[in-house]
């Protein structure tokens, strides 16, 4: 599991003062791109070998709010992997309050948007850090 530390900005919120729904989406990814540079993997890398993971499918369980320069914590895990994709599941938190639960789908497709399968490495890798859900 990888644990993003996020400032809440003025820019994320909406006129309630309270962050738009639609931000957490985007702090999800901020938290899986940060958990793909742990693993030693960037989407960087990917991109330059050919292959991409698009969003195929997000959810997102509002339990709580957050605020204008509240410090979250976005915490992200593989919790599934197959031949060809991966789901990732998400929690933030504020103040050890849980304030969003979520998941994410992804597909490996090539340059030409076809699903295909893990490079045995990096399937291998993320393998060794896949985590069952809460």
């Amino acid at each position: 599991m990888n644990k993003l530390q996020l400032r809440i900005a003025y820019a994320d919120t909406d006129n309630m003062g309270v962050v738009y729904y639609a931000n957490y989406l985007t702090f999800f990814e901020r938290g899986r791109t940060e958990w793909m540079r742990e693993l030693g993997l960037t989407y960087k890398e990917i991109e330059k070998r050919g292959f991409y993971f698009p969003v195929t499918y997000a959810d997102c369980n509002y339990k709580a709010p957050a605020k204008y320069d509240d410090l979250i914590t976005v915490e992200t895990r593989l919790i599934d992997i197959g031949a060809a994709s991966i789901t990732c599941g998400y929690r933030i938190v504020c103040d050890g309050n849980l304030l969003v639960t979520g998941k994410t789908i992804h597909p490996f497709v090539n340059k030409d948007m076809k699903i295909v399968r893990f490079p045995k490495d990096i399937k291998e890798l993320m393998e060794q850090h896949l985590e069952k859900p809460e």
